[in-house]
């Protein structure tokens, strides 16, 4: 695994981008009367695992852990990465654990014998780690997809996560749902907190998606204080927070919207 992996850009790289968000799309209707958010960690950090669930459970919230086995008990530029007892602690305290392949593979440019192959290992991993339970949902790692590694993963898998800016509302793709960052800092913090008061205006899904959460996070963490302002307005605003699993149940189950 090389942490200084960049997706291939240019012309062909914007292709591939629009291609795996315009076809193989799975549709999911949303439509609810409150806000839901769902907070995904990536990798995931052990500080995600600790300050950041820390955090949310002082909310009365869950968290979706997003763990790629290969990088158990590592360290890179995000800090020291998840341990097995971790897995157990979030699993214990309520927290969903899902799938991002073993070894953190880019799945719009991988062919897709390669991811299904790279997902099933990381499956049997988390289990001799300790996690037995399904893995149900999936992030794409960097946010890189295909139209056929949708369709493939999509079998596997009840949604699929990628990176593309938004609040998944209306005819959603289960295939490929939108994220905002946790991460850049005062404009980040904004951007994340604009996000939260759109929810709540209009209500959708919004799936936050973070790294490392520590006092000096990388380029792609937040800092605790980010994490509980995020916190803080989405409880001020009388936001649903849920894991990724748990919405997806509540947005298939329409009637729970109309007697909540």
């Amino acid at each position: 695994m090389n942490d200084t992996y960049i997706p291939s850009g240019g012309p062909a790289g914007k292709l591939r981008r629009l291609a795996a968000r315009q076809l193989a799309r799975q549709p999911l209707q949303i439509v609810l009367n409150r806000a839901l958010i769902s907070f995904t960690f990536d990798d995931f950090p052990r500080s995600a695992a600790w300050t950041g669930a820390d955090i949310l459970e002082r909310f009365g919230w869950r968290a979706t852990y997003f763990a790629a086995a290969g990088y158990a008990g590592s360290q890179n530029h995000l800090g020291a990465l998840f341990k097995p007892g971790d897995l157990l602690r979030l699993r214990t305290a309520g927290h969903e654990i899902g799938c991002h392949t073993y070894g953190h593979l880019d799945s719009g440019c991988a062919p897709v014998e390669a991811v299904m192959a790279d997902c099933a290992r990381n499956r049997r991993a988390l289990a001799a780690m300790g996690h037995e339970s399904e893995l149900g949902v999936f992030a794409f790692p960097y946010g890189e997809a295909s139209p056929a590694t949708k369709k493939a993963l999509s079998q596997r898998y009840r949604a699929l996560r990628g990176v593309q800016p938004g609040i998944n509302r209306g005819h959603a793709d289960r295939a490929l749902l939108k994220a905002v960052p946790l991460d850049g800092g005062k404009a980040g913090l904004a951007r994340a907190l604009d996000a939260v008061r759109d929810a709540a205006a209009n209500p959708g899904w919004l799936i936050f998606y973070g790294h490392d959460v520590s006092e000096r996070p990388s380029q792609w963490g937040c800092t605790p204080d980010f994490l509980d302002e995020v916190c803080q307005l989405a409880a001020d605003l009388s936001c649903r927070v849920m894991t990724m699993g748990d919405a997806l149940t509540r947005i298939e189950t329409p009637q729970a919207e109309r007697v909540s």
